[in-house]
């Protein structure tokens, strides 16, 4: 294990040319102090335990003194913000420090570490409310099995920062493989920078999806498989409810993560329509609408790569022939593994409409319904099915209405015959009981701004394991409390 002076550097995208990014450092935060940080994290770049508890731990990743070996840069890129074209973009409040040569390779990257050349007039700065959800839910997400970055740390400070109101200051030390968006790749080719386009896709093919390179077209290679990888993505992004909130083509990763986590929100009383995101007026990016709008980024990214994959009908192609089979196939898988199915049968796909049409018929929390379904016995005799079943209807606003649904479950159960003891301990494996739900979000953020940091301690280890049974932490899996009906994030969180 390494000391923070011993962590290894590579910094291969720091060999990128010159145009890809600014080299400078993060701007110091006056008095840093920690908030948070993830031991599990740490580990992943060979971080000893101990340094946390180092006061030149918070110095570091607050951006106030650089590690030896780290080249801090501002990546540049472009993309398309809630439809339209932005044009240039770039890190305009994130430090890339480098690369951590550790096992395969983990960039670290700060955010809220001061102004970059593509600030926009803005101060380059994150707040602690916004670092505490994206600390908390990257993680949250890793132990939940999606795709993700990593977050290591929260450093905190008094330092004032308006926003809506006025905050204090965070920086967030984020992990990767690599931070390249959809983005990157729409720079050069809205500046039709050929070259560059075409070195930043080797880079990203040689460095992390080296099987493309014996592709008859590794371009085309690529963009098959990031459309497989981004619809899996927002598959399992569909199952548990999970919203991003902005998914604009610059927040959008190239290796299939989750990225960017700043309006983003699980679905409480379930509603398709649902917009976590109170700035995002038209429901661009509303629950139902995140496959499409996935698909129509890919279309972004399918014409900045055109120039290396060759006529329209081949882009095309290459997307249709991956993002739709592969988030179709995928949903459906987690699907039945959601409601217990180990078989797919012909038929689920209309079963698992009907599901969906109750879900929004009923308005059940979408976390409870599942991990409670998950309680119940798949045959019992007529005299004790509403007993056996008061879990569930007791999440239902008209519970009789249920009463169809609740009658063909077990039918498409008793198809396959598997034992309750199997099938039950097989739903509780993917059908969560903790997520972070707003209301847990921001009761840790409460805590933190009055300096107690045990709340944000407390949720991040209830989240790391969310499919166990937790009594200890029984208040997590609660819906949202009376006190947090009128919560909402914008893009500014």
């Amino acid at each position: 294990m390494h000391t923070l002076e011993t962590l290894p550097f590579d910094n291969a995208f720091a060999r990128l040319p010159e145009a890809f990014y600014t080299r400078l450092p993060p701007e110091p935060l006056p008095a840093p102090y920690l908030v948070a940080a993830s031991q599990e994290v740490a580990a992943l770049i060979g971080l000893d335990a101990a340094e946390v508890a180092r006061p030149e731990f918070a110095e570091v990743f607050a951006g106030n003194a650089l590690l030896p070996g780290s080249e801090p840069l501002a990546a540049v890129y472009s993309g398309h913000q809630f439809g339209m074209w932005a044009g240039q973009l770039g890190d305009g409040r994130a430090h890339l420090l480098g690369e951590i040569a550790t096992g395969s390779g983990w960039e670290v990257q700060l955010k809220g570490a001061g102004p970059t050349p593509y600030s926009r007039f803005a101060d380059g700065r994150a707040v602690l409310r916004s670092s505490i959800r994206e600390f908390l839910c990257s993680e949250a997400m890793a132990a939940l099995g999606i795709p993700t970055t990593r977050a290591l740390s929260v450093v905190g400070s008094d330092a004032p920062i308006r926003r809506e109101t006025v905050e204090t200051a965070a920086v967030v030390a984020r992990l990767a493989p690599s931070f390249v968006r959809f983005g990157s790749f729409e720079h050069w080719s809205a500046r039709n920078k050929p070259d560059e386009l075409r070195a930043l896709a080797d880079y990203v093919i040689d460095r992390f999806r080296p099987a493309c390179r014996a592709a008859t077209n590794p371009y085309d290679a690529l963009l098959r498989d990031v459309g497989r990888r981004t619809g899996e993505l927002i598959a399992r992004w569909q199952a548990v409810g999970f919203m991003h909130g902005v998914m604009n083509t610059d927040n959008m990763s190239i290796l299939g993560l989750t990225l960017d986590y700043g309006p983003f929100g699980f679905m409480d009383a379930f509603d398709a329509g649902h917009i976590c995101n109170h700035s995002d007026d038209h429901g661009r990016y509303s629950y139902q609408s995140q496959p499409q709008i996935g698909h129509w980024n890919l279309y972004a990214l399918g014409r900045a790569l055109a120039p290396l994959i060759g006529p329209a009908a081949a882009v095309q192609a290459a997307i249709e022939e991956s993002y739709a089979p592969a988030f179709e196939s995928h949903f459906m898988d987690l699907m039945r593994a959601k409601l217990g199915l180990a078989q797919a049968l012909p038929g689920d796909e209309d079963f698992i409409g009907e599901t969906f049409g109750l879900l929004q018929q009923q308005h059940p929390d979408y976390t409870l319904f599942f991990r409670q379904l998950g309680r119940l016995p798949a045959q019992v005799d007529d005299a004790s099915r509403a007993q056996a079943d008061a879990p569930v209807r007791d999440l239902l606003i008209d519970r009789a209405a249920g009463d169809a649904w609740l009658a063909l479950w077990p039918a498409r159960l008793g198809a396959e015959g598997r034992p309750d003891a199997d099938r039950q301990a097989a739903m509780n494996a993917v059908n969560p009981k903790y997520i972070l739900r707003n209301w847990i979000a921001e009761s840790a953020i409460r805590s933190a701004r009055a300096k107690d940091f045990s709340e944000v301690a407390a949720v991040l280890a209830c989240l790391a394991r969310p499919f166990d049974e937790q009594p200890e932490n029984e208040r997590f899996a609660a819906p949202p409390p009376q006190w947090a009906t009128g919560l909402s994030v914008s893009c500014s969180s």
